[in-house]
């Protein structure tokens, strides 16, 4: 199982994409608050189709709670500024990908709190600043599902 944790996310409708995407892969989603949207929002639910009864989406009040919950995993960040790329690592069942907010990224704190080879990257052409998050999500979600033979 993959756990995927999105870090105070802002747009509504990647959250339903990513609620989505775990739907169809297994991953679990956890939203750490506060959310930038209500949770009810129209555009959630459009965005997720009627997928929300097919994916295990759980609320944290904070960053710490989550990792508590999840019984302190293995956490890879992902970052535009980390120096690892995304399909370096071996991935195990258990690991958890985090996500930080769609116009700031993850805090410098949280990033601290990780050792370098944890904090990824997805590769770019030059210039470019950042992907979707969702497609991010997905990105990530597919490479380590292929490491863990799709199971």
């Amino acid at each position: 199982m993959i756990d995927v944790i999105l870090y105070e996310p802002e747009i509504p409708q990647n959250t339903g994409n990513i609620i989505r995407l775990c739907a169809n892969t297994g991953a679990r989603l956890h939203l750490i608050e506060p959310l930038g949207f209500v949770w009810d929002d129209a555009r959630v639910k459009r965005a997720g189709l009627d997928y929300h009864e097919f994916a295990e989406v759980r609320r944290h009040a904070n960053y710490a709670t989550c990792l508590a919950h999840l019984g302190q995993p293995r956490v890879f960040a992902f970052s535009s500024k980390a120096e690892t790329r995304f399909d370096t690592p071996h991935y195990a069942a258990g690991d958890a990908l985090l996500f930080g907010p769609e116009t700031r990224g993850l805090p410098a704190e949280v990033l601290a709190g990780l050792p370098e080879a944890h904090k990824l990257h997805l590769p770019m052409r030059p210039g470019q600043r950042s992907l979707n998050l969702s497609n991010a999500v997905a990105v990530a979600v597919f490479e380590v599902w292929r490491q863990i033979d799709y199971a």
